[in-house]
């Protein structure tokens, strides 16, 4: 509709005629309270260059995780202290060393809106790692399988700045022995490649990436960064023992977290 400087829609500001837009738009089963959240969080976009105003109006339509992706923030992750996404919610868009001092009682379920995250065993980012994209993880078995704790103590985001992917693992400390070098790929079992050798160093070339001590995707996760491991210790390891690995691409994610079910 085209407005002119006569109609009474003209002499509105921009903001109340999309906001009037948005109200004729809406399902009239849907509450007032529903009707009134969305308008809401189209006001808060307002102050963007770009509002997704018509994205608001119809956000009813798609999955829940959709709904509340943000649209200016690079990392945004949510904790709820009991498992289903229930109990009390803690947001965060930054690094946390401990979660207990910021008010966190105990991480039941994550919603990643915009990642993807590391999370950490013990407080400081120490101790057993969990990796996560964005995407759904309604209680702790859906970010590990290593049964050896529940507990997260810490997050910090972590930076994906690129589309291509290299990594070399080495059979020993500083980069020596047999290798085996990955490019642009996920192998879920370096067995099926010929490759039976312990991992003692890595060296990242390019991508970020995340290695699993067992076949599939399983056990314990390490995360590796564009850089140098010369040893096991430096990725987080007391055993040289990775049999997996895969990239971490922003914005793909696996539904039952950080590894996918076996067909």
């Amino acid at each position: 509709m085209k407005l002119t400087e006569s109609s009474e829609e003209a002499r509105k500001p921009i903001g109340e005629v999309r906001v009037t837009m948005i109200k004729e738009m809406l399902p009239m089963h849907k509450s007032k309270r529903w009707q009134q959240k969305l308008i809401n969080v189209y006001k808060f976009t307002e102050s963007s260059s770009h509002p997704s105003w018509f994205t608001m109006a119809t956000d009813h339509q798609i999955s829940a995780t959709k709904q509340k992706q943000p649209a200016t923030s690079a990392f945004k992750l949510q904790i709820y202290e009991q498992e289903n996404f229930q109990g009390r919610c803690h947001e965060l868009t930054g690094p946390c060393n401990n979660l207990q001092e910021a008010g966190v009682a105990k991480v039941g379920s994550i919603l990643v809106l915009c990642g993807p995250w590391v999370g950490y065993e013990q407080p400081g980012c120490k101790g057993e790692q969990y990796v996560f994209e964005k995407g759904e993880y309604p209680r702790w078995d859906a970010w590990t399988n290593s049964r050896r704790s529940d507990c997260i103590f810490a997050f910090r985001p972590v930076k994906v700045d690129s589309q291509e992917h290299n990594i070399v693992l080495y059979e020993n400390p500083s980069f020596a022995g047999k290798k085996i070098e990955i490019i642009d790929d996920d192998v879920p079992s370096f067995h099926a490649h010929g490759y039976h050798e312990k991992v003692s160093s890595v060296r990242v070339q390019i991508g970020t990436w995340v290695g699993y001590q067992y076949p599939g995707y399983r056990g314990y996760q390490y995360l590796f960064e564009k850089g140098e491991y010369k040893e096991c210790s430096e990725f987080g390891a007391v055993l040289p023992q990775i049999q997996s690995v895969r990239r971490i691409r922003d914005m793909q994610w696996h539904q039952r977290g950080a590894f996918p079910p076996s067909n």
